[in-house]
């Protein structure tokens, strides 16, 4: 009788186990539930341009934190490199405009860089210059990156690459391409990295399509068609375009009129914006985002 006992109790004791086990592994991190909603292309994705930078200074950490914060699902970055070698956030060649210093980010070293302090409107902050590991290391199963890499060299590609792999970050990256005939250097050094290339024209569109496994690009305003976004989107494939400068510059003036007008571009699933919190509140209202 106890033997019997004893082997129920166990038997409980297995399935509760069990059933625990089952839940941590159905639970998601942040960063995946937003993969997921990727790959699924039922709502707008919003893409924080150069961070949350409305309350913070543009690129810097408390600025991704916001962003994280607020829910949005891709932060911008720009990724330049120092005099030294050191990956770097920093959207302009030069210190000038973000920071209480002066010249060229290339033609400084780190530790030059880490003497300054971050500027929003003005102000001179306590925020410094962030490194890509740091960001890295704060964004980890939170947030997609969007790497908006704006430095020189073959080497500094690579060493972007290698801290993405080191982190394990490989799927929460979008790796932004200016000039997409680099894409099969880039799937060299890891496919696993999403590339997102910049199409200039229809013509780029049909060029960057036939490399294959392409989920995302980022199109322009002057060649907008909705038949000819009906057919990526038919394909699977995210269209990303902004609201930065004109539809920005409404909402400022009018709210939700420079998103209004947006939505009114058939297709477009991933914008990018300067107005983050405002665009998610407006598509919230709408349905169109969780």
């Amino acid at each position: 009788m106890k033997n019997t006992r004893s082997s129920f109790i166990t038997a409980i004791f297995c399935f509760f186990l069990l059933i625990s086990t089952f839940g941590l592994q159905a639970q998601h991190t942040q960063a995946e539930k937003i993969l997921q909603n990727f790959h699924e292309n039922k709502e707008i994705l919003v893409v924080s341009h150069r961070a949350a930078h409305q309350k913070y200074p543009e690129n810097s950490i408390k600025a991704i934190q916001e962003c994280i914060r607020l829910g949005v699902d891709i932060v911008e970055l720009d990724v330049r490199q120092t005099k030294d070698g050191m990956l770097v956030i920093m959207h302009d060649s030069s210190v000038d405009r973000t920071t209480n210093g002066k010249g060229k980010v290339s033609k400084l070293t780190w530790a030059e860089l880490q003497e300054l302090y971050l500027v929003v409107d003005g102000e001179t902050t306590n925020e410094k210059i962030p490194t890509f590991e740091e960001v890295l290391k704060v964004t980890k199963d939170k947030i997609l990156i969007d790497v908006d890499f704006k430095a020189d060299s073959k080497k500094a590609a690579k060493d972007t690459y290698t801290l993405i792999e080191k982190h394990g970050m490989e799927d929460q990256i979008l790796f932004f391409l200016y000039n997409y005939k680099k894409l099969p250097k880039l799937r060299k050094l890891n496919r696993a990295i999403k590339i997102m290339p910049r199409a200039y024209s229809e013509k780029d569109v049909t060029k960057i399509l036939e490399y294959g496994n392409i989920d995302i690009i980022h199109v322009d305003e002057s060649y907008y068609t909705q038949s000819f976004m009906k057919n990526l989107a038919d394909k699977g494939i995210r269209v990303w375009l902004n609201t930065l400068g004109k539809y920005d510059r409404m909402e400022r003036v009018s709210k939700n009129s420079g998103f209004n007008e947006m939505l009114k571009k058939k297709y477009v699933n991933v914008i990018q914006t300067d107005l983050p919190e405002e665009l998610l509140q407006f598509l919230k209202a709408k349905k169109l985002h969780h």
